[in-house]
């Protein structure tokens, strides 16, 4: 093994202890009767009968014969320094830090490199110990050379300074930073076209409430109440929002003006999404590195641009699931940790990330049930440890306490129905545990005989109890969000204000594709390698697979919860495959130099080609170039998406002209800023949901409903004065002390996304409640059930105050050479009511291409007469 003449006794001691205490783990023949011993002591117990009682019996023996022998192994330990040289004890000193044994440890498979020659092992034993190496090469290729350059062998990669491990380290550490540069790069185009500017709705309100927190403290924010929203009921803000965007946020504000790095909050919010998208993707690896053994994981690169992430976190997309995927990944990773080790301080962790994502995101509900399915499933499937139970009995309970700090929370983890599985598998663990107690302490034919009545009592009681709660009112159904993934139909049959939203509809094929293009083929290919080797965490990844892609068909918005695990999933598939392919080629490779080698020499090798694989090296080739040339187009395709349908800001509108020049449309921002320059401070406006928030934190007026949507009968009765004739429209605005009414319109420049589009919701939700029970979809509609807006179009419609405040004056336009006055662009129609004067309203304010109008409400005359 060292090729010495002899071995000195020293040596020969020194082999004999651990390699994790610098020896090479080689027993003496003087040592075998207390090895002997000790191996008797350990197997003794198992000669009980009861199997649980002998493993109990046997790891406290095992805890105990463990501590006798680190005390004399720590004593053999110091008798062998004290015998040899300085720079021997410096040599065994190295060799028992952590890690310098691994090559020593790991399994020599071919696959992972890990195999060693005779001479490599020589070679890595003088180096271990200090000693000269044999037969290093006599030829240097530079003048000076020291021991480890000299050896050829699978230690050092020929003509570097740094071992393959190194460089594998060094390498995955320059793809790391490359796919984080790159993920926050791909989300710049908006800032770069167009400003640094707040994307979309929502983001506004976080927007405005980070703002408050930052100016305001903590306590003040969570005691905000705002009177200017949801008029004249006003809005609790800290107790009805999801605190930890903003948090963030703020935290991220002050730490930079901290370091005297002066950054307004508005930057702040613009560019944190992109900021922790870097931080998913690094989060990502880890979560790929502990699902698999596959030594690259392709996961985080395929993360940093994949578009169905890209869609919710480019900058100024201020939003909750900016930060939320970070924290669902975390969550993930931390959790296969946690059952990988059935280590308290990774389930710990794990509790804490949970926190920190249901401080985030109400998608926390996702994980919350995923975890408890997956315990259950490792359950069924006879998989169920101790390091599991330790997981999942420290993330439930911590976690959940944690989360009933949030005050939008509060008691929902032990109240309401999604929370119940959780809760539920939580018990199953402790009967689990407690029935593996009693089996372990009781004869076989009492144990039977108890667990069966525990079972009947248990079950009964918490079938029982749980009805009885339930009955009382203790524990809420399941909300109309959550029926609506179990039922993509529930939505539009009972609570259309939830189906009116655009993000909340099925997913269509296409949309699978577009947001994920290569992955949608190469998600399968790593299923495969899952089911292949089946293990705690596999099955894990497969669960989370399955069930996102079900709810990620089902909602839109979901494709941001199957984006992580298709990147994950499918860059296992790609490295599987290219390691395989990469094989073949090199094996194909190799004979073809042995054969060279072999007919310069004048010797014949049988053919390469093997009878059971024909043209393997071939084939080879052709698969890592269409991986290559496949993955090349994925690239290519996430920049295009991310550039053309992701970086387009719903505040500010671009399109191109017929020369090719990119025109701004910028009216949303010039009516808010019109409402805030020319309108009394205290003016109520009235408008759809979809605009509440940007009316509130750009126009700084009091709206009467805005885009929380948690109360339906007030949404209602603005659909209803939306819906409704002039007069019917006046009463209600009277009730509600509107001052001036907006709405957004689309037909002069081509805008889709307008109210009259989005009509028919208002319809629908405005007749949804006993107030608009006049209010009839189908009167909206023609006699043949279209919805025309040109003469044929339906009387109640293009005499409804939606239709009148969208195309006032309007039939006096031309917005087509060839087209009459009064074409829609959108509808591709002429309007069928042109001629019509408003009683109720005047015209206040109408932007430069009519995108926004705003109307004031005309006061009853000093009789109090009304219009």
């Amino acid at each position: 093994m060292t090729e010495k003449t002899s071995i000195i006794p020293k040596e020969r001691a020194l082999f004999s202890v651990p390699t994790r205490e610098g020896g090479l783990s080689i027993c003496l023949p003087s040592d075998r009767d207390e090895d002997y011993n000790w191996s008797k002591m350990i197997s003794e117990p198992l000669e009980n009968t009861n199997i649980n009682q002998a493993e109990l019996n046997q790891i406290r023996v095992i805890h105990d014969s463990k501590t006798v022998k680190n005390k004399k192994l720590k004593e053999k330990k110091q008798n062998i320094l004290s015998n040899l040289t300085d720079p021997e004890k410096q040599a065994v000193t190295l060799a028992a830090e952590k890690g310098a044994p691994s090559w020593l440890n790991a399994l020599p498979l071919k696959r992972y490199e890990f195999q060693l020659t005779k001479s490599e092992f020589r070679d890595g034993t003088s180096i271990r110990y200090g000693w000269e190496a044999k037969n290093t090469p006599s030829n240097c290729p530079r003048e000076t050379m020291d021991v480890l350059e000299a050896i050829n062998g699978k230690l050092l990669s020929p003509g570097s300074r740094f071992s393959f491990a190194k460089q594998e380290s060094l390498l995955k550490l320059l793809i790391l930073s490359i796919a984080s540069i790159l993920a926050f790069s791909v989300r710049l185009f908006a800032v770069i076209r167009y400003e640094s500017v707040i994307h979309e709705f929502d983001p506004y309100f976080n927007y405005r409430t980070t703002k408050f927190l930052s100016n305001e403290g903590f306590y003040e924010f969570l005691d905000w109440f705002d009177d200017t929203a949801w008029y004249p009921l006003g809005r609790i803000i800290g107790g009805t929002i999801y605190p930890g965007l903003m948090v963030t946020s703020a935290l991220s504000y002050y730490i930079l003006n901290g370091f005297n790095l002066t950054v307004d909050v508005r930057e702040v919010c613009v560019f944190l999404a992109p900021v922790f998208s870097s931080f998913t993707v690094i989060v990502t690896y880890h979560f790929g590195k502990e699902v698999h053994l596959c030594r690259w994981a392709h996961g985080c690169s395929n993360d940093c641009a994949v578009p169905g992430y890209i869609s919710r976190s480019v900058a100024g997309s201020y939003d909750n699931e900016g930060i939320a995927i970070f924290c669902m990944m975390l969550t993930y990773t931390l959790w296969i940790k946690s059952v990988k080790t059935g280590s308290m301080f990774w389930s710990v962790n794990c509790a804490l990330a949970y926190f920190y994502m249901v401080s985030s995101w109400g998608g926390y509900v996702f994980l919350i049930n995923l975890i408890p399915l997956h315990v259950l499933v490792l359950m069924i499937t006879g998989r169920f440890s101790h390091k599991i139970y330790v997981a999942y009995t420290t993330v439930y309970c911590l976690g959940t306490l944690l989360s009933m700090q949030i005050p939008f929370v509060g008691f929902q983890p032990v109240e309401t129905s999604e929370h119940m599985a959780a809760f539920g598998v939580f018990g199953l663990c402790q009967i689990y545990s407690f029935v593996e107690y009693l089996k372990a302490r009781l004869k076989p034919e009492n144990f039977y005989t108890l667990v069966k009545y525990f079972l009947i009592i248990s079950v009964g009681g918490a079938v029982g109890g749980a009805s009885i709660l339930q009955f009382l009112g203790k524990i809420a159904p399941w909300t109309g969000r959550f029926y609506s993934l179990l039922d993509p139909s529930y939505a539009k049959n009972n609570i259309p204000i939830i189906a009116s939203v655009s993000e909340h509809q099925p997913t269509a094929w296409s949309s699978f594709y577009f947001d994920l293009q290569f992955l949608v083929i190469m998600f399968p290919v790593g299923m495969y390698y899952m089911f292949n080797k089946l293990t705690e965490s596999n099955i894990f990844v497969i669960m989370y697979g399955i069930t996102s892609i079900y709810f990620a068909g089902v909602m839109v918005r979901l494709m941001l919860v199957l984006a992580p695990i298709m990147c994950v999933v499918g860059g296992i598939g790609v490295s599987c495959v290219l390691s395989l392919y990469m094989r073949n080629y090199i094996d194909h490779n190799s004979k073809l130099t042995a054969k060279a080698s072999s007919s310069s020499g004048g010797k014949k090798l049988s053919s390469l080609n093997d009878s059971s694989y024909p043209a393997k090296g071939e084939i080879a080739a052709m698969v890592i170039f269409c991986l290559t040339f496949f993955l090349c187009m994925y690239a290519r395709h996430c920049v295009w998406v991310t550039s053309e349908a992701y970086s387009s800001p719903s505040i500010v509108l671009g399109a191109k002209g017929a020369d090719g020049n990119r025109i701004i449309f910028d009216d949303f921002r010039e009516a808010y800023r019109w409402l805030a320059r020319n309108t009394d401070e205290n003016s109520k406006v009235m408008s759809w949901w979809d605009y509440g928030y940007q009316i509130t934190a750009m126009g700084n007026r009091t709206i009467l409903v805005d885009n929380n949507t948690w109360n339906n009968t007030h949404i209602s009765r603005v659909g209803q004065a939306m819906s409704s004739t002039e007069e019917h429209a006046y009463g209600i605005m009277q009730q509600l002390d509107v001052d001036y009414v907006l709405v957004v319109f689309g037909g002069l420049v081509g805008y889709s996304s307008d109210d009259i589009n989005k009509f028919l919701w208002m319809v629908r939700i405005g007749g949804n409640t006993e107030l608009g029970t006049h209010i009839k979809e189908s009167d909206y509609y023609t006699a043949s059930g279209e919805f025309k807006i040109d003469k044929e179009g339906s009387q109640t419609l293009l005499n409804c105050m939606m239709y009148k405040m969208s195309y006032y004056k309007f039939g006096q336009v031309y917005t087509d050479g060839s087209k009459p006055p009064g074409f829609d662009r959108v509808r591709e129609a002429e309007i069928g009511n042109k001629d019509f004067e408003l009683r109720v309203l005047d015209e206040a304010y109408t932007t430069e291409h009519w995108i926004v109008r705003i109307y004031k409400v005309k006061k009853p005359d000093n009789r109090g007469n009304t219009f």
